[in-house]
């Protein structure tokens, strides 16, 4: 069994799934979409995240790095160079303006139960659960996902899977069991679209969805909204007629683009390559989700 990297658990959470939830963000995701809000979440290692703006060059670090990894430039900013650096975490101690962040981490299963535990009497008040979320959390090793969905369901906690649906099928058969709902991300049909913003083909993700639908899961179709992406009425008639032939009439969430993750890619050291991607004005959003009513769509929710 591998263990998987885990960047966030965020507790209270009510945009990933019905009622008050648990949300854990697992690390590794096989897209890469342009405007991905948790890049930090793409990789499936460790990574270093750095905020040059509030480093003042004090220094610290280099003294704290024992393995030649850090220097001050003219600049009087600390630079790390990547050969050398292993994620040892001596500096993040030491930084006296909290520049310095190392994402990813493992958990025990039993750690990961516990922590989900302290909530449960948030989940009975409200009708919600746990969240495994990403990244992609189905793509992670499938042996250590099983387990902690069978531990989750045996203590009696509603789970939603967050997917972009890009991951093995032997996966969704195996973790079927134990999920409640499976909130899943359908962003266009347009295979040659999906490669260029999503880096790979949709026919698995499609595929994976018919499989889950035709095993009787509950779906929440969740739908990123990027202006000139997908935004369009044709790209959104072409999902539901899709969704009605081969799904079904299920939830559907409508979810605006926003650039708020764009500040993490100067941190990782990667290009934002959604800079001149736009977010749908609120009127436009309104007409999708009419769109979506009009062809028998019921629960449609512009946002999460």
């Amino acid at each position: 069994m591998n263990y998987p990297n885990i960047i966030n658990i965020q507790k209270y959470s009510v945009h990933d799934g019905d009622g008050i939830r648990t949300t854990i963000f697992f690390k590794g995701c096989h897209l890469n979409c342009w405007w991905c809000h948790n890049p930090e979440s793409q990789k499936y290692f460790p990574e270093f995240m750095f905020d040059q703006e509030k480093c003042t060059g004090c220094g610290y670090c280099v003294k704290a790095c024992s393995h030649d990894a850090i220097h001050i430039s003219e600049e009087g900013k600390a630079i790390t160079d990547s050969n050398n650096c292993v994620l040892c975490g001596d500096c993040f101690d030491y930084c006296l303006q909290n520049a310095r962040e190392k994402v990813g981490r493992t958990y025990e299963i039993e750690e990961l139960v516990k922590i989900c535990e302290k909530d449960q009497m948030f989940y009975e008040e409200s009708g919600g659960g746990v969240t495994l979320s990403g990244g992609e959390v189905m793509s992670q090793d499938i042996d250590y996902l099983e387990e902690l969905c069978k531990r989750l369901h045996n203590k009696g906690f509603n789970i939603a899977i967050d997917t972009c649906g890009y991951a093995p099928q032997e996966n969704y058969e195996r973790i079927l069991p134990y999920v409640n709902t499976f909130l899943y991300d359908i962003k266009t049909l347009d295979d040659e679209v999906h490669q260029k913003y999503m880096g790979k083909s949709n026919a698995k993700i499609l595929s994976n969805l018919e499989l889950i639908a035709k095993k009787g899961a509950d779906i929440n179709i969740r739908i990123p909204v990027v202006e000139p992406v997908n935004s369009d009425e044709q790209t959104m008639l072409n999902i539901i007629d899709y969704l009605k032939e081969h799904i079904g009439i299920v939830r559907v969430n409508l979810l605006p683009y926003h650039s708020t993750g764009s500040s993490k890619y100067d941190k990782l050291g990667r290009p934002y390559l959604a800079k001149d991607l736009k977010v749908p004005s609120n009127e436009h959003m309104e007409m999708l989700k009419k769109l979506f009513q009009d062809h028998g769509f019921k629960q449609v929710k512009i946002g999460g």
